[in-house]
């Protein structure tokens, strides 16, 4: 079940130099539009429907967060950039320095005017569908019932093509392969479970998540806290304690590494805060036992927000039972995790501010987290 829109995109270039403009228009689009996870190798065709220089097109796939109807206006956006001049009194086709098609937006279906998508002319057109073949994707044309390979099958356009080179994913230039698992962490709201989704799909992670709306203790905690804390975190200690312990046992082969949205040592910082002082000094008996067997994460990765933002971010997601959280609260988990991460290696952790951030409404944003985890790994090996 994916979290994010999967959009395939053509792109095409017959005027200066077209590898160079297809790989601008790439990066571009990894940066400003969604994570581009595969890229089909680049064919050489001839121009369709007009006389002109041949075209270099390919295909990619990406993940974004945004909506369709965003998705086209970034398009234009970024060839105009590149140099693209649609031209407004001008009937047919034209050569054109950049050119790029939505073909695909997950199964959705949209005619409005500014967005056909599927694409309306894909099924008739060889050089949008042999690259979207090689992308190997599982999809099927939502009206036509077939995939990009049955309808490449199937398509009467015949032209002479040739491959004239390849570009790798800008998913490439990151290390992932080379961490066993990463662990995100934060305070209440501040994203970790939605960048842990993101990197999971990206990077084709095995993901832990926590259940923490599945415990029967908590709305009862927020209701009163003196009575249900006890409960409420020794029920969170033993279900992070064998969700992780399972998970992190169970090598994936199919997966390149994992992330979790949590790590066990949570439990103790909000153990602290929550219980009193008789019944914390048991519960970190039965904590540190536990502890001691569950596997560390080769990254620590805390995003810090602000109070403030984490107020609201709390507010937007709508959870009843979270709506009275004060403030103070939040500014001591805060502290909590801070003298945590004080007794780690420095070189297992990596403290990300996002108070400035919405990595979910901007690419550029998952992208700098994505170069600052990366960063550390480098540094790290």
């Amino acid at each position: 079940m994916f979290t994010q829109n999967q959009i395939v995109l053509s792109i095409g270039s017959n005027q200066g130099d077209r590898l160079s403009n297809i790989e601008q228009s790439i990066e571009l689009i990894n940066k400003h539009i969604g994570t581009v996870i595969r890229v089909s190798p680049i064919y050489e065709f001839p121009a369709w429907g007009f006389e002109s220089d041949p075209f270099f097109n390919c295909a990619i796939l990406l993940h974004s967060t945004l909506k369709a109807e965003t998705v086209i206006l970034k398009v234009l956006e970024i060839e105009q950039i590149l140099g693209r001049i649609r031209p407004t009194d001008k009937v047919g086709y034209s050569a054109r320095i950049i050119d790029i098609d939505i073909i695909s937006f997950n199964q959705e279906v949209y005619n409005t005017d500014n967005l056909s998508v599927p694409h309306p002319l894909m099924q008739e057109r060889q050089f949008v569908l042999q690259p979207a073949a090689d992308l190997n994707l599982e999809w099927e044309h939502p009206l036509l019932k077939q995939s990009f390979k049955e309808l490449l099958n199937v398509c009467k356009d015949k032209t002479t093509f040739k491959i004239v080179g390849t570009l790798s994913s800008p998913i490439h230039r990151y290390g992932f392969t080379n961490v066993n698992f990463i662990a995100i962490e934060g305070n209440i709201g501040a994203g970790k479970t939605t960048l842990t989704n993101r990197i999971s799909e990206d990077f084709n992670a095995k993901n832990i998540l926590e259940g923490f709306a599945d415990n029967p203790f908590l709305p009862k905690f927020y209701k009163d806290a003196t009575r249900y804390a006890f409960p409420l975190e020794m029920s969170f200690l033993a279900d992070r304690y064998s969700q992780l312990s399972d998970d992190l046992a169970q090598f994936d082969l199919f997966k390149e590494f994992i992330i979790a949205d949590y790590y066990i040592h949570k439990s103790i910082i909000f153990a602290q805060i929550t219980l009193e002082e008789d019944e914390f000094n048991l519960y970190k008996q039965v904590f540190e036992i536990m502890y001691k067997d569950t596997p560390k994460p080769d990254l620590y990765v805390y995003l810090y927000q602000n109070t403030n933002r984490l107020l609201e971010n709390i507010q937007k997601r709508g959870r009843s039972y979270e709506s009275e959280i004060p403030g103070t609260y939040l500014d001591q988990v805060n502290q909590g995790y801070f003298n945590y991460i004080k007794t780690m290696p420095a070189d297992k952790v990596l403290i990300i501010d996002i108070s400035d951030m919405d990595f979910v409404a901007n690419q550029e944003d998952y992208i700098h987290i994505l170069d600052k985890i990366q960063n550390k790994l480098v540094k790290h090996d």
